[in-house]
């Protein structure tokens, strides 16, 4: 099966943004490349896109301009590990609004226990958890904007938060999961 290409260059950003309700969650499932497999009618209706614009097209579909591209480098590094990726994520809808997310990223097995792909689930994160969290992505995009390569840019930007974390003692999946708490 070919992978569609779908580029999010062309929609013109507007700064409102939408919200899932409490009750709703978004699902989908994607390859070990990051190509979605699965999405389910809360995703369409969130995204503004068709299951046909989203099967086999990569999960970066929705990614917002305004995420820094260390917190990715954060998700491979934990499920390319076969660990669980918890964390706040700005996605695009098509559109060009936007909808915040407390996403949860796991692995997923075939019958033989091999590593398959990988299942997300998103919910409706608290007003609190952005509210501290997106400073945070502000500065990381900051760094990465002034960086000389794509490369450096992720180091430097996931160098940052470490700094932050350790300042607060604390690991970033604790972090995102207390706030999602409200501690």
């Amino acid at each position: 099966m070919s992978k569609k290409k779908y580029s999010t260059s062309a929609i013109s950003l507007i700064d409102e943004e939408v919200c899932m309700a409490d009750e709703e969650f978004i699902v989908s499932k994607t390859d070990l490349r990051g190509y979605i497999t699965y999405a389910n009618r809360t995703f369409m209706e969130m995204a503004l896109l068709s299951e046909d614009q989203l099967l086999n097209v990569n999960h970066n579909i929705i990614r917002h301009p305004d995420m820094p591209k260390g917190v990715f480098k954060l998700v491979w590094m934990a499920i390319k590990k076969e660990k669980e990726f918890f964390g706040y994520v700005k996605n695009l809808r098509s559109d060009g609004r936007y909808y915040w997310v407390f996403a949860n990223i796991t692995p997923e097995y075939d019958e033989s226990g091999k590593l398959s792909g990988y299942l997300s689930v998103r919910r409706k994160p608290p007003v609190s958890a952005i509210e501290a969290i997106e400073p945070i992505y502000q500065q990381m995009l900051q760094i990465e904007k002034s960086a000389i390569s794509d490369k450096v840019a992720e180091d430097k930007s996931i160098e940052f938060l470490q700094q932050q974390l350790e300042s607060l003692k604390v690991e970033y999946q604790d972090l995102v999961i207390s706030l999602f708490n409200g501690k």
